[in-house]
């Protein structure tokens, strides 16, 4: 997807939020201890240099199986090294793509996280650069009723 490049985060001031007292358990309940176990800051927390961190938007499903999906905000940052299994923001001949980064067979190849989507296998003739790392998934619950996960 052609687009102009975004502006790296503006954070004046720190995005400080309540902190849980545990981890809440994704299987059976556990008793919650208490209700506050001091603050977070989230920008800290999220972001390794805001220098070189951007947020871009998702567009399209090549990506779903790594729980990108349409309309999520992505948190990219430059600094980081793009190795192989990383979620890239790539620049494929002039275009930008959100894929997982791999290496087969000797070949740099671009993955699509979604079986209907084909992978960019990167050819010599390519033109390719790594943009920069997704570091975080922005994405708000999906509702769904009277759906349970298959078993």
């Amino acid at each position: 997807m052609q687009a102009s490049q975004p502006e790296p985060l503006a954070l004046d001031e720190p995005l400080i939020l309540p902190l849980a007292p545990e981890a809440v358990a994704c299987g059976f309940p556990s008793p919650a201890e208490g209700y506050w176990s001091g603050d977070l800051d989230l920008i800290k927390h999220m972001v390794r240099d805001p220098a070189s961190t951007f947020v871009w938007k998702a567009a399209g499903h090549s990506m779903t199986g790594a729980g990108i999906n349409d309309g999520d905000l992505l948190l990219v940052d430059r600094g980081i090294d793009p190795i192989p299994g990383k979620i890239v923001i790539a620049v494929v001949d002039g275009e930008y793509t959100v894929k997982r980064l791999d290496v087969i067979q000797g070949r740099t190849v671009l993955l699509a996280e979604n079986l209907d989507y084909a992978d960019i296998v990167l050819h010599e003739y390519t033109e390719m650069t790594v943009w920069g790392v997704v570091t975080w998934i922005l994405s708000s619950p999906k509702i769904r009723r009277g759906v349970r996960p298959r078993r």
